[in-house]
């Protein structure tokens, strides 16, 4: 059901809106889950993945795979993960590209920024939950 006359339900202009957001916009929809303690200690669900954090690959062929993210691809909707390459014919590696999506979050890479963030996700969760309470 559609609640705001001002948000399109178009499948095709969704698509169209997402495949050609800018790179600004395409970092929060880069987002990861955060793992069962992070989420536990921060209140917070889920924060746009950044190069340094660790993460742990949980849906697909690498699944259990951990790792630091060497690269947030935003260009091609994908992150690249330390230790997680193959090998090509010539003998050269090449890192494996995985979907934000597909990786949950074992440990933050902070700044006074990303402090910030979860700070002001944890408050508006915390404002949600008392509403409907």
């Amino acid at each position: 059901m559609k609640f705001s006359a001002d948000v399109s339900s178009s499948t095709r202009k969704n698509r169209k809106a997402h495949f050609t957001a800018p790179s600004h916009i395409r970092r929060r929809l880069m987002s990861s889950s955060l793992s069962k303690d992070l989420r536990k200690k921060y209140e917070v669900r889920a924060i746009p993945v950044r190069k340094g954090d660790e993460v742990i690959v949980t849906r697909g062929q690498y699944k259990g795979r951990e790792g630091k993210v060497a690269t947030v691809y935003r260009k091609k909707w994908v992150i690249h993960i330390e230790r997680l390459v193959r090998e090509k014919a010539n003998g050269a590696t090449v890192p494996i590209p995985v979907h934000p999506s597909n990786v949950a979050i074992t440990a933050l890479k902070l700044t006074k920024d990303r402090e910030t963030i979860l700070a002001r996700k944890a408050a508006g969760g915390k404002v949600v939950a008392a509403e409907s309470a």
